[in-house]
């Protein structure tokens, strides 16, 4: 008759001497803190849009005459947005290489005392307020792009976002963009820096030992990994272009809408509010608050395309 062998019985939960951590009271009240954080979110950005739309409400019924420009609501703040895009897809246009490949060097080719003074460079500009970036612009950048901007006008002239006519101080559409570019540029280097430090270390080496090269080892393994993160970080970027303020109210000379980029005109929905809403009052008051839902419903918009954009290239990632 075969023995069968016994031993002390295995501990279960309740007698391994760990206290259970399933079902407590502290993963409730966790639970219940983060739905009242997420709602108090929820909350602000309803009550902030109510607010918009209540306010904005007289100048989009008001008759045409009444409202700034004599031709209605929509007419007035159409070029407020034309503007508004234009300057951030310009600062997008100069900004988006350049942060990538910077973001490149300092992850993959900068020697690593190099990429530490890089990187603290690219964090210490992201900090610096807006108004100081709008005073440079403003006093310095300006003013020296106006002999590239001569040369554009005298050369280039028959494409009509060069000319005719140079600002003498080089407080144009242009200019103002690119600041933003300056602006924005740290933003997504610093993302994209974080990002591609992130490919795992084996895809990069299968890859050169594969005999790729570096140049082609970063299209195969670093830019798919990467491909949801430097998405958004442009749309961060974007979100930051539209909506800055100081510095393009500094640098831009506003005006009615022109294809001309060289020349003052132009203006963006921030820097029309910034500039106005001290004195206005009434009518003119609700212009401009409807002037920012319009800029509200914008970068909602832009946001939601954003994340649609991350979702769907999300599925694949350099660890699948």
């Amino acid at each position: 008759m075969s023995q069968v062998q016994t031993g002390p019985a295995q501990a279960g939960p309740s007698q391994s001497g760990i206290p259970s951590r399933g079902g407590g009271t502290g993963d409730t009240v966790f639970k219940v803190l983060t739905v009242v954080a997420a709602s108090i979110i929820l909350a602000v950005l309803f009550f902030v849009a109510l607010f918009l739309v209540l306010n904005s409400l007289p100048a989009m019924t008001a008759p045409a005459e009444t409202v700034s420009g004599g031709r209605g609501f929509w007419v007035y703040v159409l070029p407020l947005v034309i503007g508004t895009l234009i300057s951030a897809f310009i600062a997008l246009l100069f900004a988006t290489p350049v942060a990538i490949l910077v973001a490149l060097f300092i992850s993959h080719f900068a020697p690593q005392r190099i990429s530490k003074g890089v990187g603290y460079t690219i964090d210490l500009l992201a900090a610096i307020p807006s108004v100081v970036y709008g005073a440079w612009g403003m006093s310095f950048f300006g003013p020296a792009l106006v002999p590239l901007y001569q040369w554009l006008a005298k050369y280039l002239g028959f494409i009509p976002i060069f000319g005719p006519g140079v600002s003498g101080l080089g407080r144009s559409l242009l200019t103002a963009s690119l600041v933003l570019a300056v602006m924005i540029l740290p933003i997504i280097t610093s993302l994209c820096r974080e990002i591609f430090v992130q490919t795992p270390t084996l895809h990069e080496e299968a890859a050169l030992a594969l005999g790729a090269t570096k140049w082609e080892m970063i299209l195969m393994t670093v830019f798919p990994f990467a491909r949801a993160g430097i998405v958004s970080s442009v749309m961060l970027g974007l979100g930051r272009a539209l909506g800055e303020t100081m510095a393009i109210a500094l640098v831009l000379s506003p005006g009615p809408l022109t294809a001309n980029l060289l020349d003052t005109g132009n203006n963006t929905i921030p820097a029309e509010i910034a500039l106005n809403y001290p004195e206005a009052f009434g009518l003119r008051q609700s212009e401009l608050i409807g002037a920012g839902l319009v800029l509200f419903v914008l970068t909602f918009l832009v946001n939601m395309f954003a994340r649609w954009i991350v979702g769907r290239y999300s599925q694949f990632s350099g660890a699948n």
